[in-house]
């Protein structure tokens, strides 16, 4: 058997810690860990378990989600501790992009549906990266608007051309058996590449490797993407 995935969730409103409580333990392969209130308590609560999912409220009392959630990354390492699930309740919130920038994984809207809320549970414990094309978009356009002139944030020197070109197709929203499909290689083959470049970015997952994708300049907010 597999270990289950250990959850924690965190909002400040009961009824929501409650009800996504509630959800995630009718799943046989998740253990709801812990609650918390507001960031604060989310911090000390991801010192104290092992956790490997963290559903985050973003605007808390005490210390928000993006704060806690750059805390909980500091704490553990860029590519270590819990993954991190940005919850909130409107699809154009204006501070996705300062949760991803901070080390979260991806969002969530607080009316998901059950199942789709198992399914990115999943997908983050996997260490995927969850972003809805609406998100990506809006991700791009805050790069565009914030990035400053001058040498880029991100070196990717260290990187393969091939890890290169990965990486490029990675932020252009492919999956890894289109990557392979566009490469002409396996699916393994991909998911090689993808596991390396992560490790040398020092990126907790694909939404990470995303944004060093903009940060180093390899892909330009704005340009035209082969699909």
């Amino acid at each position: 058997m597999t270990t289950p995935t250990r959850i924690a969730v965190v909002d400040d409103q009961e009824v929501i810690r409650a009800g996504f409580g509630t959800l995630l333990g009718t799943q046989p392969d998740f253990v709801v860990a812990g609650t918390a209130a507001d960031g604060s308590e989310a911090v000390r609560l991801c010192r104290d378990q092992a956790l490997d999912v963290v559903l985050m409220d973003v605007r808390m009392p005490v210390l928000d989600g993006i704060e806690a959630t750059r805390r909980i990354v500091t704490d553990s390492g860029p590519t270590a501790g819990p993954r991190i699930l940005m919850l909130t309740t409107f699809d154009l919130d204006e501070h996705v992009y300062d949760a991803l920038a901070a080390g979260a994984s991806g969002f969530l809207l607080k009316d998901v549906t059950a199942e789709r809320l198992f399914d990115a549970v999943r997908v983050i414990a996997s260490g995927g990266g969850l972003l809805a094309p609406t998100v990506t978009r809006r991700l791009i356009a805050e790069f565009a608007r914030r990035r400053p002139a001058g040498d880029p944030a991100v070196s990717l020197g260290h990187l393969t051309p091939r890890e290169i070109e990965v990486l490029q197709l990675i932020a252009g929203g492919l999956s890894n058996p289109e990557i392979a499909t566009r490469l002409v290689v396996s699916d393994e083959t991909v998911k090689t590449h993808v596991s390396r470049l992560l490790s040398k970015l020092g990126a907790r997952d694909r939404t990470q490797a995303v944004i060093a994708a903009y940060e180093s300049g390899l892909v330009v907010p704005g340009a035209p993407r082969d699909r």
